[in-house]
């Protein structure tokens, strides 16, 4: 491991709640797709199975944001364990009704309670900002390593879900993602002495994050990336099966998420200069500009060459995306507002993927990466248009809270071996991220 991502986690805890977030965080790319399995398994209804996979998006990003806006004000263990055990129990039921066919509408309401499952994600970057408050460079390689964690989830999440549920039985591969769910989230609330304080005893916050302007620019970009990538997921599938060749479908997703594992890995060793807002809008514009190929591929691997590159900018943007929330939202919503771009892109996932869809079967595969392309397109535009506001943004957030960021339960700020960075306590807003 490289001296950066080995100097983040010498500090006492830090392996141990990344790891939890790990196992927690493998439904998020399990549940949807091992629930769309098990249904089409058990009943054969395809449509089914992909509305209740279209609820359960939309279920965890309505309920996800109140989850951590709870947290914020009362903890991480008092709020995530009551909520696991309601979405794992609500996952047991909607297995037991598949199996026995109950009516549709009660396995619709019966997903809506799975979509109460926490955003783990958020969770465990919110340890890290309170470890390495007082170390820009730390934290950005934190942030990276996380980035990281997330594709690999991606990567070997959806291959478990529809292996087990095809190989062995329908349930497999929801049941094993709820028992990850359980398992993690009790792993990492049990680590209490790096778990931030709740605003409601350190700061008394209150209010949604989103009345941050430059949450609120990163949220609507946020929608349109998510668009961009449930459709491309999507159109990638069909382009495959038009070809004869679906099985490998999941091989040239798994490029795309390795092109942005490596990224962010290389990312995370870098110490960037400048305008953290000027990089995320040339990383959104990148990845805008990176849908051009897409249009004019013809078989699979031009298509898994194009992908790779485009992967290349994907981590490193949401790399700098968490370090905006991190700079623009008040301390007491943190973890609601990291919620929130991930929320985002539930819908814009959800909303590309319908639409993805829908081109496909009306004009064939290769017109649907036209909508990954407008999807970019309107990031971009997105970006452009809320640039201004995300560097203004900092500096009210700044005058509003003047607060750091929580320490851990326990910690002592930054464990990083470095005397000669994080020991100033009186960083401004600005310098806190590089």
């Amino acid at each position: 491991m490289s001296s950066p991502y080995r100097a983040i986690f010498a500090a006492p805890g830090a392996r141990s709640f990344s790891a939890a977030g790990l196992l927690a965080r493998m439904p998020l790319s399990m549940m949807g797709i091992g629930i769309v399995t098990m249904t089409s398994e058990i009943t054969g209804e395809y449509g089914l199975a992909g509305a209740l996979s279209a609820a359960l998006a939309l279920a965890t990003a309505a309920m996800g944001p109140q989850v951590s806006r709870l947290v914020d004000r009362y903890g991480q263990r008092r709020v995530l364990r009551p909520a696991t055990l309601f979405s794992v129990a609500a996952t047991a039921c909607l297995l037991l009704g598949a199996r026995l066919r109950w009516p549709h509408w009660t396995l619709f309401v019966l997903v809506l309670g799975v979509g109460a499952v926490p955003s783990v994600g958020a969770m465990v970057r919110a340890r890290w900002a309170a470890l390495y408050r007082d170390s820009p460079h730390h934290l950005h390689t934190a942030y990276s390593a996380e980035s990281v964690i997330d594709e690999l989830v991606f990567i070997a999440g959806p291959v478990l879900a529809i292996g087990l549920s095809t190989g062995w039985f329908p349930e497999a591969g929801p049941l094993l993602a709820g028992v990850f769910l359980l398992l993690g989230v009790f792993w990492l609330t049990a680590q209490r002495a790096t778990e931030p304080p709740p605003s409601g005893t350190a700061h008394g916050g209150g209010g949604s994050a989103l009345r941050s302007g430059g949450l609120r620019v990163l949220v609507g970009t946020s929608v349109a990336l998510g668009a961009l990538f449930g459709s491309i997921e999507v159109v990638t599938v069909a382009f495959a099966e038009e070809l004869g060749h679906k099985a490998l479908s999941s091989v040239v997703l798994a490029v795309w998420a390795l092109g942005s594992c490596i990224a962010g890995t290389v990312f995370g060793l870098l110490r960037p200069k400048g305008e953290p807002a000027r990089r995320w809008l040339v990383g959104v514009c990148v990845m805008a500009v990176s849908m051009i190929p897409l249009q004019l591929v013809g078989n699979l691997p031009s298509l898994t060459v194009a992908l790779f590159f485009a992967g290349l900018a994907i981590a490193p943007t949401m790399v700098t995306t968490m370090a905006l929330v991190e700079r623009h939202v008040p301390r007491a919503n943190l973890t609601e507002g990291m919620t929130w771009t991930s929320t985002g892109m539930a819908v814009g996932a959800a909303l590309g993927s319908s639409l993805a869809g829908a081109v496909v079967d009306a004009s064939g595969a290769g017109t649907g990466y036209a909508v990954p392309g407008v999807a970019g397109a309107l990031a971009a535009v997105g970006a452009f248009l809320g640039y201004r506001r995300l560097r203004s943004a900092r500096e009210r957030v700044s005058r509003r809270t003047g607060t750091s960021v929580p320490r851990p339960r326990g910690g002592s700020g930054a464990h990083d071996g470095d005397t000669s960075k994080g020991t100033n306590h009186g960083v401004g807003e600005d310098e806190r991220v590089a």
